[in-house]
């Protein structure tokens, strides 16, 4: 049988609960432990798929092509866990599972209520993910704060999860904050009032993370303890980190976390390596060369909105090419307005176009296009990124002014970029999620990349670059390089007499890890770094 932690906040959102998680499920992989990884959310959108990613980051897509939260990114880099669609929920995925049995007669005409039919459905879907994993443990992030209206249903059926299982195979932990105050004082009433909340749901926790600015003297832990009725030694400190959140299995392991962990969930005899993560910090402190990358999308997109892609971009430089990166983040719509696009790149040795929804700022991302073309700086378009080089070949190259994609001009008399054939219209576009086959071409530097014929990607689209204009585009030094496997629809770009230059329909960056650099990302930056006077 599984053992299970759950991982609750309070005092205010943002404190890095998904990241927690994700240190203590990698500290038990480092234990030896078989783990599984889950997100319970409490909006009611029955996933991520349709929440801006102003709101709320980007969307992770699992290798099953579940749309999920951002955290779900953490978990997998973290991590080697495969994550799955089980493993995130939502509130109204919970209520739809619900309705969806009450109007099939499953509840024998009973009052469909929160307690027991909302909250046995939520154990329900948290006991689902150990019994198909068959995890030693199962680590569950219960997102929001405590106190929070939309959280109240998850704390009930943690709570009720703790009291079935016992302390020995059900824990809570609990981060919090100590704010630092004026004249550099710690204050830990934030905390004593968010563990009050937690504790008069039922739930007592049993391990504290205070997020803190810097460290906290052991006096304040004993405070805090005392207050919260934990043990002293179960009061821990997640500090701002100095360059990297991969910092923290290594700072949490050293102030005993590990050893904690283990011991309430009476697993002995376990052993924790923490060396892959003393590994990286190494490479990460003592790297041999610098690299700057331009990352150019919406303003206000440009952290979570592509937290992936600065992931990834950031193990391809440390484990990769032991170097140091710096991104810098360029909007769009500033330089649509410019006249001097070079301004904007100054200093910038590769450039990165992301995934990007919505036509703001689209003519800034096309010239950013033009602008890596000519001067053979290298460059990687990641969907949205790689159908801007076909539109800028054959505005620039062919001729075509009026060329575009119809997903933002539906009439354009050249329209490279457009729906599948067999889908008529933006409301009948069938997104294209999680992962497919994809066919790459001998003797492309994608061929070469991959080392293979054949890989498969996750994807994240419902355009796609119409065949009828694959002859000109070619002829202008746009080469096809991939095919998806199933409808032979191009899934990559790259520019002839390029440094480096290549477009991608898939999302490489959903399967980059620290100790695993994806190679796509570990190339552009080989090149950028072979590329740099």
């Amino acid at each position: 049988m599984s053992k299970y932690i759950l991982v609750t906040s309070g005092v205010c959102s943002s404190l890095g609960k998904g990241v927690a998680s994700s240190t203590i499920g990698s500290l038990l992989e480092c234990s030896g432990l078989k783990i599984a990884m889950m997100k319970c959310d409490p909006y009611i959108n029955v996933d991520a798929g349709n929440i801006s990613p102003f709101q709320h980051g980007e969307v992770y897509v699992t290798e099953d092509g579940a749309e999920t939260d951002l955290d779900l990114g953490n978990f997998s880099r973290f991590t080697s866990v495969n994550i799955t669609n089980d493993d995130c929920i939502s509130i109204g995925k919970i209520y739809e599972n619900v309705i969806q049995n009450e109007r099939a007669g499953r509840y024998n005409g009973r009052t469909v209520q929160v307690i027991p039919h909302i909250t046995d459905e939520i154990k329900r879907c948290i006991r689902h993910v150990s019994a198909t994993t068959n995890a030693d443990v199962v680590v569950v992030e219960i997102g929001g704060t405590v106190g929070d209206i939309e959280a109240v249903p998850y704390l009930e059926a943690a709570r009720q999860l703790v009291r079935e299982l016992g302390k020995k195979n059900a824990i809570s932990v609990h981060l919090t904050l100590i704010p630092v105050i004026t004249g550099g004082e710690l204050k830990s009433k934030p905390t004593q009032n968010s563990v009050k909340q937690l504790q008069q749901v039922g739930i007592q926790p049993d391990i504290l993370i205070c997020r803190c600015e810097g460290e906290v003297e052991e006096s304040m832990k004993k405070k805090i303890a005392r207050f919260c009725n934990v043990k002293s030694d179960s009061v821990f400190v997640s500090p701002d980190v100095k360059k990297s959140i991969y910092e923290l299995p290594v700072l949490f392991h050293e102030q005993g976390l590990t050893k904690n962990i283990l011991e309430k969930l009476d697993i002995v005899d376990k052993s924790t390596d923490v060396s892959q993560w003393t590994s990286f910090l190494e490479k990460l402190n003592t790297p041999s060369k610098k690299v700057c990358i331009g990352m150019v999308g919406k303003k206000d997109y440009l952290d979570n909105c592509y937290k992936s892609v600065q992931e990834s971009l950031f193990h391809a430089a440390v484990t990769g090419n032991n170097a140091e990166i710096i991104i810098k983040k360029i909007d769009a719509e500033t330089l649509e307005e410019s006249d001097n696009a070079a301004s904007f790149f100054e200093g910038v040795e590769g450039i990165v176009i992301p995934g990007n929804y919505g036509q703001r700022g689209f003519m800034g991302l096309l010239k950013t296009v033009k602008y890596a073309r000519e001067n053979k700086i290298p460059y990687l378009g990641i969907d949205l990124g790689m159908q801007l080089m076909a539109i800028e070949t054959a505005r620039s190259l062919c001729g075509w002014q009026d060329a575009d994609t119809t997903e933002f001009i539906q009439n354009s008399t050249h329209p490279v970029i457009s729906l599948p054939e067999e889908q008529s219209s933006p409301s009948d576009g069938v997104m294209k999620l999680g992962a497919s086959q994809i066919t790459i071409e001998q003797n492309t530097k994608l061929h070469e990349i991959y080392n293979s014929d054949s890989i498969s990607e996750r994807h994240r689209s419902k355009y796609c670059f119409d065949k009828r204009y694959a002859n000109e585009v070619s002829e202008q030094g746009l080469i096809i390089s991939a095919y998806s496997a199933s409808d032979r629809q191009t899934e990559s770009f790259e520019w002839k007499n390029h440094p480096w230059g290549i477009g991608v329909q898939f999302h490489p960056e959903f399967i980059s890890r620290p100790s695993k650099p994806h190679p796509l990302f570990n190339s552009f930056i080989k090149a950028v770094i072979g590329n740099q006077k």
